[in-house]
């Protein structure tokens, strides 16, 4: 089980919402996100990221969602950054393979889930939510897929 004290709350907008799935508008949010490569995890990297291994050594405060996208086959995981930061004001990552990056706004189906951040039971659940969109006549637009780890 994982606990997270201060976290923090991206601002959105429940637009609808079933027992499966909510569709939510997000404005521009900053993130810090890394793409899964070597041994360490994609969620320790992010983490180690906001607890201070960063160029000025700022602790982060934890925000969520904790989303996970799959880019061109390639499994990446983000953490929002507070809305105190700007692309002028970020922490740089101490990592090479930690970067910021700016999620543009508009509408997110999201389906939250429990368990381990892995690839697989990522896959799972996007598989999941697809269908469930499918089902009820709502077009995806984008390629990528996001989805929110709602963290115990």
């Amino acid at each position: 089980m994982l606990y997270l004290f201060y976290r923090i709350q991206a601002n959105y907008e429940v637009v609808s919402k079933n027992e499966v799935y909510e569709i939510r508008k997000y404005s521009d949010r900053l993130a810090v996100e890394t793409m899964t490569s070597g041994i360490d995890s994609n969620f320790r990297k992010l983490f180690n990221y906001i607890s201070g291994r960063n160029d000025t050594q700022e602790k982060i405060k934890m925000t969520t969602p904790v989303t996970q996208v799959e880019k061109n086959g390639n499994m990446s995981m983000q953490f929002y950054l507070p809305s105190k930061f700007n692309s002028e004001n970020a922490p740089n990552p101490s990592r090479e393979d930690v970067k910021i990056v700016n999620i543009e706004g508009g509408y997110y189906a999201v389906l939250r889930y429990s368990g381990r951040a892995s690839d697989g039971n990522f896959l799972k659940h996007k598989e999941i939510l697809e269908k469930e969109l499918q089902k009820n006549n709502i077009s995806i637009i984008s390629e990528e897929t996001r989805l929110c780890l709602k963290l115990n």
